[in-house]
């Protein structure tokens, strides 16, 4: 297990995560590969994970902004990063539920940054939040709720 540094907000953390981001991206090429046209993983730490887009002509909308489902799949991706994360490679873990709220347009021509952060990680749901950044810029252009549902049978490390 790596340590992993690196936070959106300037704060430091530090900590182990159960995978390393060269075991995320392995597992995601397996098991989930339409994931990598929705964000490269930047980090993994405790309880978070940040995911980078670079969007390209399939992300966009007319008039040039990235749409927002692929907004909604950058954020679903950085969070199923940060469970997997904590618990390990759980395949079945899924997604429950979404919200989002679209808050500006993003900034053209540029990367988004997808700051996953799980609120509360129990047995069998995990709900956390994501906020979306344009690469630079201090406030966000989206904020997203999220839960995860959690196979049962798959044991996660006790905290």
């Amino acid at each position: 297990m790596d340590l992993i540094v690196g936070s959106l907000t300037g704060r430091v953390v530090k900590t182990m995560a159960q995978m390393s981001i060269e075991a995320m991206e392995v597992f995601l090429a397996e098991h989930f590969p339409q994931g990598k046209d929705y964000g490269r993983v930047e980090s993994i730490g405790h309880h978070s994970a940040m995911l980078r887009l670079n969007p390209a002509d399939a992300h966009l909308r007319p008039g040039g902004t990235v749409s927002g489902p692929a907004m909604m799949a950058l954020a679903d991706v950085a969070m199923y990063v940060a469970l997997l994360g904590e618990i390990g490679p759980v395949p079945l873990a899924v997604t429950t539920n979404l919200n989002i709220n679209f808050l500006q347009r993003p900034a053209p021509d540029m990367d988004l940054l997808a700051e996953a952060k799980l609120l509360k990680l129990g047995k069998r749901l995990a709900v956390g939040e994501v906020t979306i950044y344009s690469e630079g810029e201090e406030m966000p252009v989206a904020h997203v709720t999220c839960t995860y549902s959690i196979p049962p049978g798959d044991s996660r490390p006790n905290d």
